[in-house]
């Protein structure tokens, strides 16, 4: 069954999950501008780490917005667009594979949710970030931004949700792209994760530069 957001603005979701005492969190700061963040591309042998940072308009519903993993291919390419058009500013980025061996994939989805933020060119009130582990994140004036870890908040708060389709389209996109520079490994199907398919491929036909070394370690792959 697909969680859906069921119509929820971000700030109605954040508020059912909170609860009223959740509220105490904050004192009496109510925040406005709340941007949504999340990656996508955590698990797979190749390619880089996507993240997407949105900040919805207050009243903004949608009844489709979701965890892009439990929507299909069509509907978050047909969500893509509603996103990018209606959002206050959204912004996607990614960190390489490279810099993923060098610094570990934890800390690169974080950076890449950081540089996300960055581009939406707008500083928000608070971030909420999907999952449980984020770091703090300094607006240009060297102010801490407060923030929220919400475990599997793309399936909960719309502006996560958002952030999910944005991270997730934008790397199939390039992933596909680099199945044709790449031919072989299947990664227009498999998104690089490390399905029977990859495998075999990587065992016939080597390793590329868009694969993740670290990753490898365990096939004795140098």
């Amino acid at each position: 069954m697909i969680a859906l957001s069921n119509g929820k603005s971000t700030a109605e979701a954040l508020r059912e999950i909170l609860g009223p005492e959740g509220e105490s969190l904050f004192g009496q700061v109510r925040y406005s501008i709340i941007a949504g963040c999340d990656e996508a591309g955590r698990g797979p042998l190749a390619g880089p780490v996507f993240a997407g940072a949105v900040i919805l308009p207050e009243d903004f519903r949608h009844p489709w917005l979701a965890d892009s993993k439990q929507l299909t291919k069509s509907r978050r390419e047909q969500m893509r667009p509603i996103i990018e058009q209606n959002a206050v500013a959204w912004g996607v980025a990614s960190v390489s594979a490279a810099e993923i061996d060098e610094i570990n994939i934890l800390n690169a989805s974080i950076r890449a949710m950081h540089l996300a933020i960055a581009k939406m060119g707008i500083v928000p009130e608070l971030i909420l970030a999907d999952g449980n582990r984020f770091k703090p994140y300094f607006g240009p004036d060297g102010a801490e931004i407060p923030y929220l870890t919400i475990v599997k908040g793309d399936a909960k708060i719309p502006a996560i949700s958002a952030a999910s389709i944005l991270a997730k389209t934008y790397r199939d996109e390039y992933m596909t792209e680099m199945a044709a520079k790449y031919p072989g490994y299947g990664w227009e199907r498999n998104m690089a994760y490390p399905t029977k398919e990859h495998y075999e491929a990587i065992a016939s036909l080597g390793i590329t530069p868009e694969h993740r070394r670290s990753f490898l370690k365990k096939l004795n792959i140098k």
